[in-house]
């Protein structure tokens, strides 16, 4: 094999890794790696827009220290907001999706945690058992987070809070993505309008309406296969973002993401999670997911997680972030007395 082939394989190889992290990462590194990649005017337009996306929370940690993305491994909860122009349900809005990322940097290892929204779990401050989907509503990106580290065992150290209208926004911007349908889908839209999407299986181009939809569905499958599916979405969304075809509409799309996220991120974190995208090493990437079953209780719907795969989860995620559970739980509870 001729040197030139072994170094165009290496690249591409290479360019692999980091639109897996990428695509991981988004939005926060749709801002950072547009703008570092295309000039003055964006890197200052990504940098205002995080300054007036940032929004710090008080949470009682699992850390001594507050973690640095720039030495340490650190945890992101992104939180998918239900809610859109006709919604406004405000402090009562319930998350349409919890994700928890996990970086390491020494094994240069990515985990990526879907997390059914209707788990039946305990949130702090309530007496009993709900939807984890309803943290949100009862005490707002606090509350979501606390219930997350209680539920998972370990910090969560940054947020990225979004809500439909960036979804809209970004996709919008980028003239609509190509995903691949799997069934038949007749959908609400944005504004609730009953069976105004309507796709067939297949691969095909979506607008920013029927992609939200698929998105959101969840009278075709389950939440572990709609957490997938979002998955594959998010993806299909950053690769055209940060294709070539996409640099004339960078500044759209940093600004449909400044109008639309909250996170405690600020512009110099964004900045050090770029290493993971730019790294020469081979990402160690994996997927997580919750087994459970269907539950009803007292005629409402439930996700019952499984104790078992929930301890694995739990570990997993502790042993990506060099947590050890018990002087976790001690440090948390210790912050709590």
């Amino acid at each position: 094999m001729s040197q030139q082939l072994r170094s165009s394989k290496t690249i591409r190889k290479k360019k692999r890794n980091r639109r897996i992290v990428i695509w991981i990462l988004t939005p926060l590194l749709v801002i950072t790696l547009s703008a570092v990649a295309y000039g003055t005017f964006l890197y200052k337009k990504a940098e205002s827009v995080a300054n007036k996306s940032y929004k710090p929370v008080e949470v009682p940690s699992k850390r001594k220290v507050k973690a640095n993305p720039k030495l340490d491994n650190v945890s992101i909860l992104l939180m998918g907001i239900d809610d859109s122009q006709t919604r406004h349900f405000g402090k009562g809005t319930r998350t349409d999706a919890l994700m928890v990322v996990t970086l390491n940097k020494k094994e240069n290892s990515l985990k990526l945690l879907s997390i059914p929204r209707d788990s039946y779990v305990s949130i702090p401050g309530r007496s009993k058992k709900t939807k984890i989907n309803e943290a949100n509503a009862y005490g707002g990106t606090k509350l979501a987070i606390e219930t997350v580290q209680d539920l998972l065992d370990i910090p969560i150290d940054y947020y990225v809070k979004m809500n439909f209208n960036a979804f809209l926004d970004v996709v919008k911007a980028i003239d609509g993505i190509d995903v691949n349908v799997p069934y038949k889908l007749v959908e609400q839209d944005s504004k609730d309008q009953q069976g105004a999407i309507r796709l067939q299986p297949g691969l095909q181009h979506l607008n920013a309406e029927e992609a939200l939809a698929l998105a959101r569905t969840r009278h075709y499958d389950n939440d572990i296969q709609r957490g997938l599916r979002q998955q594959e979405i998010i993806k299909a969304i950053v690769k055209k973002a940060v294709s070539v075809d996409s640099i004339p509409k960078q500044g759209k799309i940093i600004d449909a993401l400044g109008k639309n996220m909250e996170t405690n991120l600020t512009f110099d974190d964004m900045k050090s999670l770029v290493s993971y995208a730019a790294s020469g090493k081979k990402l160690d990437f994996t997927t997580l997911h919750l087994e459970g079953k269907d539950s009803t209780i007292s005629g409402i719907y439930y996700y019952q997680l499984d104790p078992h795969s929930l301890a694995n989860v739990k570990l997993e995620l502790q042993t990506t972030l060099n947590i050890n559970p018990e002087s976790a739980s001690k440090a948390f509870s210790n912050t709590k007395s």
